[in-house]
């Protein structure tokens, strides 16, 4: 049988309108949607920008002067760099917390979504030691992610402040941007893969064998040897599905006078605003990951029909 990826969505949308809108409960909408904003508190998208102006040579001689001016500045206020030490600490507390309590609210909102209900307190309790388990692997793996891209931030700085002074040949300078770039894709590729996999596999999996997460992944990874393109394919259909979402949402957001953008950007109240999308998304990965045999499926025998037959032995 082979590897369906319409035949799953379609199955979590049919999911999706049975919990929400037959019948519609607004009670049930805000309580699981509690369940989803708590599973994606540490689902953080960070975006820059910049300005592009003809600065002359002394602008660029003072942005690549930046490190040493900013510690040139904190020696010579000590009180300030204690203040932004302490500050630091408690950012990383506070970031910590919320990873801590979105890896209980995975296993939250996946519950509701398995079993069609609404509870908060039961699969609280219930799954804290794998709630617990994923918290310390995406602590780690979070702060990892964020060292490496601080490393690779300081090493286009070096490349970039390298080739402003040098005086190298264009062909060089361009194979060292085209080097920061691929750089860059892979970064985004190895972490973006393994955040992708994490939440959408690997929670399932702890889910349905009630295991930790080193041995979830452990099984997951069997899975992924032998289904390698399958998986690259699902993470492509999903960034996909997250560009026709991203439209939805700019068109929301144009017939509503940017008001719905202001609601979407409320903590919790966007959560529920956009709950068919989230419980849509959470239900397609583990039809998805069904498609592999009753060892990785997590819905109960009495379910919506879906796909039952293993793709492999």
């Amino acid at each position: 049988m082979s590897i369906s990826y319409s035949q799953p969505l379609s199955l979590g949308f049919q999911r999706m309108k049975k919990a929400l809108f037959q019948p519609f409960d607004i009670v049930k909408w805000f309580r699981v949607g509690f369940t989803a904003w708590l599973a994606g508190l540490n689902d953080c998208n960070g975006g820059s920008s910049g300005n592009s102006s003809g600065g002359n040579q002394n602008d660029w001689d003072t942005f690549f002067n930046l490190p040493q001016t900013a510690w040139n500045w904190l020696t010579d206020n000590p009180l300030w760099a204690n203040l932004i030490l302490v500050g630091i600490v408690f950012l990383i507390i506070f970031i910590s917390v919320l990873i801590w309590v979105s890896s209980r609210g995975k296993f939250m909102f996946l519950h509701n979504v398995v079993h069609d209900n609404s509870e908060i307190s039961e699969p609280w309790h219930k799954y804290k030691k794998e709630g617990n388990s994923l918290f310390v692997f995406e602590f780690f793996f979070g702060w990892f992610a964020f060292a490496v891209f601080v490393l690779f931030a300081a090493f286009c700085f070096v490349s970039a402040r390298d080739l402003y002074y040098g005086d190298l040949p264009k062909v060089a300078i361009f194979w060292s941007i085209m080097q920061m770039i691929l750089l860059f894709i892979a970064y985004l590729l190895v972490f973006g893969y393994t955040s992708l996999f994490l939440k959408d596999f690997v929670v399932p999996i702890m889910y349905k064998h009630r295991i930790g997460v080193m041995h979830a992944w452990g099984k997951f990874l069997l899975l992924f040897g032998r289904k390698f393109f399958s998986f690259v394919l699902y993470g492509l259909f999903i960034f996909i599905l997250g560009i026709a979402v991203a439209i939805g949402v700019i068109f929301f957001a144009l017939i509503t006078c940017c008001i719905g953008l202001l609601l979407l950007a409320i903590p919790y109240i966007g959560a529920v605003i956009l709950l068919p999308v989230s419980y849509t998304f959470r239900a397609f990965s583990i039809e998805f990951l069904a498609q592999f045999g009753k060892d990785f499926n997590v819905f109960p025998s009495d379910g919506l029909e879906r796909i039952d037959e293993a793709v492999f032995e």
